[in-house]
């Protein structure tokens, strides 16, 4: 089994808020995706596309069947990887993914990363149960495992997921191929690290039970609760510090019931006090992403994402699928072919520079923020003034009158946000 580190890139929030709790008739998804510091993290549009019979697919570390039609995602991902830390689809499903131990061991040997699972599951799956089923389907037929992070040595773990669409959202919670899935109508839910489905289980393996049984973790009889059966006895320093992050966030979603819009989970996924928006020792929160998807089907998606590290000075920027929709050059790491360190093996013996155009402008610029702070109170009203006029975007959309047809430019409108956003920089 892989060992963890002290300072093993274990740490991520996610959040999902589903009316009532929502103060709009949306679902309102979250996500800081916290990872070894100086890990980059890219936006990727990939499009629809139909894929001949019997074609394989190359993930992060293994080839997998290829389906004949996938669906059009937009990714935030560790550029090294062919997977996702969190991303959407042109459907309206939403997926975040996050480290967790458990009483089953990791497997040894490369398998597919939680990662390529998440980007699996939004191409392939049209609704938040699809994508779950997706997953699981998946792990039975290749398991989960391989290094998740880009250095010679091993570091793996099993995925919790928060899934969301329109209408709900699903946690689904792994051990090995094992998993437990828990249908979310109404309220608000986070994750951290840590196994959360106790009783309340919506859908489980069939063999979940009676493995728990034969390991002599679960008597057999009474209540089931699958957080208290599968999770470590000692937990590892850094879980501990992650139950902290679980009760805060439930915290602060509570503190905000009925009253959750995209600004309010900006908000939370910048709270410093917390921990959720992390900055400590080898990690820190290197890319963020807040979704809503409105109830009503005839108003789009509207998603945000930065791109770049530390969501308290970054910029959330509006992605929407649509005409126009395409690859923002800035936000697109260099690629290595089968030079790179991740193709040749063994793995990760080299480094190579994966840091897209916006990556180090904002890098750049918040160097100077701290060596001029008058030059830097003007950089960050201009992050905030043109955050504003995301957000304006997506009122805009949400108010705009039935039958109304959205702006022919909403597909190209991440593309201009960064481009805007690489300008304040230079």
């Amino acid at each position: 089994m892989a060992s963890m580190s002290p300072d093993a890139p274990c740490s991520c929030d996610c959040f999902v808020s589903v009316p009532p709790a929502s103060a709009i008739p949306a679902v309102i998804f979250a996500k800081n995706s916290d990872r070894p510091r100086d890990e980059v993290q890219e936006v990727v549009f990939v499009p629809a596309a139909t894929h001949a019979p019997g074609s394989r697919l190359q993930c992060t570390y293994i080839e997998v069947d290829q389906v004949p039609q996938t669906h059009a995602v937009v990714l935030s991902r560790p550029s090294w990887l062919w997977g996702a830390e969190m991303g959407a689809n042109e459907h309206g499903v939403c997926i975040g993914n996050e480290a967790v131990w458990t009483k089953e061991p990791v497997q040894d040997g490369e398998a597919l990363l939680g990662m390529d699972l998440l980007r699996l599951a939004l191409e392939r799956g049209s609704t938040a149960q699809d994508a779950m089923l997706v997953i699981t389907g998946l792990l039975e037929r290749y398991g989960q495992g391989g290094s998740c992070r880009e250095a010679p040595a091993p570091f793996s773990y099993h995925n919790t997921f928060l899934l969301a669409d329109r209408t709900e959202a699903w946690v689904l919670e792994t051990a090995g191929r094992l998993w437990a899935a828990q249908r979310i109508q109404a309220g608000a839910r986070n994750l951290s690290n840590q196994l959360s489905i106790g009783m309340d289980i919506s859908a489980e393996h069939p063999e979940l039970r009676s493995h728990a049984q034969a390991q002599g973790w679960w008597g057999g009889e009474g209540s089931f609760d699958f957080a208290q059966v599968f999770s470590l006895s000692q937990q590892p320093v850094r879980m501990e510090a992650a139950k902290a992050r679980f009760r805060a966030g439930c915290e602060l979603l509570q503190r905000w019931q009925g009253d959750i819009t995209a600004e309010v989970m900006m908000d939370i996924l910048r709270d410093k006090d917390s921990g959720i928006c992390m900055d400590s020792g080898g990690f820190r929160t290197t890319a963020s992403m807040v979704s809503v998807l409105p109830q009503d089907p005839t108003r789009p998606c509207v998603h945000f994402l930065t791109a770049t590290p530390d969501p308290s000075r970054s910029v959330f920027k509006p992605f929407i699928f649509g005409v126009g929709a395409a690859q923002a050059p800035q936000v697109l790491s260099p690629t290595f072919g089968a030079q790179d360190p991740v193709r040749t093996l063994p793995r990760f013996q080299t480094q190579v520079d994966r840091r897209h155009v916006l990556y180090w402008g904002h890098q750049a610029a918040l160097g100077r923020m701290e060596a001029e702070q008058a030059w830097g109170r003007q950089l960050r009203q201009k992050q905030q003034d043109l955050e504003r006029e995301g957000l304006e975007v997506l009122r805009g959309l949400l108010t705009a009158s039935e039958g109304t047809a959205p702006p022919p430019q909403l597909g190209s409108l991440f593309q201009t946000f960064v481009e805007r956003e690489h300008w304040a920089y230079s």
